[in-house]
């Protein structure tokens, strides 16, 4: 008599478990499309709210144009290294920690299983299953050690592994959108002077804003229209502040 046989559902959790182990790229694409998004706004947004704030207040307090070009591509390189170095070392902590709590888990399936054991079923039984069929979910997972632990990350912690590639990768697409959003409000400065300038740097901050807000709905969820204008609102608000504040210095130093 074959004492390995199972319900379907048994057999389901079973090869959704071997899926897992042998086709670990499936996870990482998923993850992978949603942190480009992730380094693309906050390289592209923190560098072109920046540099259009900078722009905007060295207008207003009537500092030079050539000054602001010159100034304002050493910043837009200066700073495009900085926030690759900054995102490399910010998700790296996410990894270390991430390896950490891996650690514990492993740990704790050594010294207490049943109470570990205990725990997968806690959370099974929240999502639905009973009887047998918890059971047989309880007993597919835990009858692979790296199965279970992988279960105890993402069901109990909810943290998923950050690879050493995936830092890099991240670093560098946080560095080149910085580089990029620098540049955006920069160029109508290289082409033109006073209001003609200030109006094309913010026209096309406006449309990159809008175009990043829209990508992201499409990406992820919502509606584009309140996801551009969202962004846009954030981001010229921000900027208007440097506007001011170049304002307030000119009138004050006068």
């Amino acid at each position: 008599m074959n004492k390995t046989t199972t319900t379907a559902l048994g057999s389901a959790v079973r090869a959704t478990a071997d899926g897992v182990r042998k086709s670990p790229m499936i996870a990482k694409e998923t993850h992978s499309t949603n942190n480009s998004l992730r380094d693309v706004i906050l390289g592209g947004q923190d560098g072109l709210v920046n540099m259009l704030g900078i722009a905007l207040g060295v207008v207003a307090a009537g500092g030079s144009t050539h000054v602001l070009v010159v100034t304002g591509i050493a910043a837009a390189i200066t700073e495009s290294i900085s926030m690759g170095a900054v995102a490399y070392t910010s998700f790296g902590s996410d990894r270390d920690f991430y390896l950490a709590e891996k650690k514990r888990e492993q740990n704790e399936i050594s010294s207490r299983p049943e109470e570990e054991r205990e725990e997968v079923r806690e959370i099974y039984a929240a999502k639905g299953f009973a009887g047998q069929l918890l059971d047989e979910v309880v007993s597919t997972i835990t009858s692979n050690r790296q199965t279970w632990v992988s279960t105890m990350m993402d069901e109990e912690l909810h943290l998923q592994p950050v690879e050493q590639r995936s830092l890099w990768h991240s670093a560098a697409i946080v560095t080149v959108a910085t580089l990029i959003g620098h540049l955006i409000p920069l160029v109508p400065f290289m082409a033109a002077t006073g209001t003609p300038a200030i109006i094309a740097a913010v026209a096309l901050s406006a449309a990159a804003l809008f175009g990043v807000g829209v990508y992201s709905a499409k990406s992820l969820i919502g509606d584009w229209r309140k996801s551009g204008v969202q962004m846009v609102a954030i981001g010229l608000g921000a900027a208007g502040l440097g506007f001011l504040i170049g304002g307030l210095l000119h009138t004050t130093g006068g």
